[in-house]
């Protein structure tokens, strides 16, 4: 397998079933393997001027890098903030299975 090939995406959205809704898209658009949704992430923030804060719900998106543009424009479309935050991480180790599966599963359209 080529290093660097697989990244974690991450976003946040502030009504769960926001990310319910993304993750179900991007998992039956096959550009996905695994979706996480971590709730009650405490945000701190500069927006407009001044600090906020909210509460908001995490989403780590496993996937291929090639993957990226296309879930980017996928959240961009079905996001509610004005500028959502879209960050990605290579995944520069991982056990060979998993990786294997991420690989395997991704663009498989069974």
């Amino acid at each position: 397998m080529r290093k660097n090939n697989f990244i974690q995406i991450i976003t946040t959205f502030e009504r769960k079933k926001d990310a319910k809704l993304l993750a179900n898209i991007l998992l039956k658009k096959r550009v996905a393997v695994c979706i996480q949704i971590i709730e009650n992430i405490e945000s701190y923030y500069w927006w407009e001027g001044k600090i906020e804060k909210g509460k908001e719900i995490l989403l780590f998106i496993k996937t291929k890098e090639e993957m990226y543009k296309k879930i980017e424009k996928i959240i961009k479309e079905n996001h509610p903030y004005k500028i959502p935050e879209i960050i990605s991480f290579k995944i520069h180790k991982g056990s060979k299975e998993y990786l294997k599966w991420i690989k395997e599963e991704i663009g498989n359209n069974n």
